[in-house]
């Protein structure tokens, strides 16, 4: 099973922000659909972000203006940037990688998650 590494969750003030990093192989990031989830204690795990093969974005609603997802080749990671951090951001974020072939899932990965806590 493919690992994906999850870096950058932290203890953020309100009003701060953060630059979480999912690193994946080369092959893994630039032929799958990569995206960000999140859960909180007591909530179901929910879409915050996600870019396709192609770099077309899509964003949950609570977080557009916000958070700005994107492939970082160089590094061969997938990068959320989360600026105006709220306490309802607060979260496990994990990481997933998604491809399909024909209607088809190829592979679908998932990262073991990292912690991001928004408050005073």
């Amino acid at each position: 099973q493919v690992q994906l590494v999850e870096s950058g969750g932290d203890l953020v003030q309100p009003g701060g922000s953060l630059r979480l990093s999912c690193a994946a192989s080369r092959a893994i990031s630039l032929l799958s659909t990569m995206g960000w989830y999140r859960q909180a204690p007591g909530k179901q795990r929910e879409l915050v972000a996600e870019i396709s093969s192609g770099d077309n974005r899509k964003y949950a609603d609570s977080v557009k203006g916000r958070f700005t997802i994107s492939r970082d080749n160089a590094k061969n990671t997938v990068d959320l940037q989360m600026n105006s951090l709220k306490p309802e951001d607060t979260a496990v974020y994990y990481c997933n990688s998604r491809r399909q072939l024909g209607g088809i899932t190829k592979w679908d990965y998932w990262g073991q998650g990292t912690q991001v806590t928004v408050s005073s």
